[in-house]
């Protein structure tokens, strides 16, 4: 009820947004091939539905591969230069380097070491997807009580300990936050690699759209990339709450 409660606003302003880009386009008289209206957006994303339904399967099985593994791969990396101030310091520069490569650049050289086939878009992934939760990973370990640290250690805890009940509980709203990132992320990188020379995917279906100007199918693939990109968003969102239970209650017991 309260997710209702919230959404209301939002939903109203998005109506409004294109209840006015209807009448503008009809007052203006702007051709379809040009900008089509949101009721032909509308009709043709259901007239084209069985043409693009196995792209949008296709890219939403890629981009869900791509940020399992992007986010263990952010994790790991976070955990490891936390427990390891010298690793930390040595490849901490070098992460920030990482993403300074244009992926648009980056992505034919992929194609050129490893062909056409799933490494390279997977690649594209998790480029773009372990960054955010590392970052956020390293800066929630950081954020970690120094009270709460100086008391575990008095008692006799080990690194070990107080890793996993002290500073990977206070870690996880950061991490979250870093995951909620990652999951819009995953759809815009596995629409990049299907760019590439994919045989399928929505990405495919934009270009092919795109090459032959129908708009309109062009304005649905964006429509549907923004909405896999809140699904996922809010599957996040889902998880987070049921994960992070100590903090939506207002409670203050992360080690239970």
């Amino acid at each position: 009820m309260s997710l209702l409660q919230k959404g209301w606003r939002p939903v109203s302003v998005l109506i409004l947004l294109l209840i006015i880009w209807q009448v503008l386009s009809r007052v203006f008289a702007i051709p379809e091939w040009l900008l089509p209206t949101p009721t032909q957006i509308g009709i043709e994303a259901w007239q084209s539905w069985p043409d693009y339904r196995s792209h949008l399967f296709a890219t939403i099985q890629l981009s869900i591969i791509g940020l399992l593994i992007g986010s263990s791969i952010g994790l790991g990396v976070a955990i490891c230069l936390h427990l390891v101030p010298k690793l930390r310091e040595t490849f901490y520069p070098l992460l920030i380097l990482s993403q300074n490569i244009p992926i648009i650049v980056l992505a034919p050289l992929l194609v050129i070491w490893f062909g056409f086939g799933l490494l390279p878009k997977l690649i594209i992934i998790i480029l773009v997807c372990f960054f955010p939760i590392t970052i956020a990973g390293l800066d929630g370990f950081r954020q970690t009580s120094g009270e709460l640290l100086h008391y575990m250690k008095m008692a006799g805890a080990t690194k070990r300990q107080i890793f996993w009940k002290l500073e990977w509980p206070h870690a996880m709203p950061s991490i979250f936050s870093g995951l909620k990132i990652a999951a819009t992320y995953s759809v815009m990188g596995a629409v990049i690699s299907e760019w590439l020379g994919a045989q399928d995917g929505i990405g495919v279906y934009m270009t092919l759209a795109s090459s032959s100007f129908r708009t309109a199918q062009v304005f649905v693939t964006i429509f549907l990339i923004m909405g896999l990109s809140l699904v996922f968003f809010a599957g996040i969102v889902f998880w987070e709450k049921r994960v992070i239970r100590w903090k939506t209650s207002g409670g203050g017991n992360a080690d239970g």
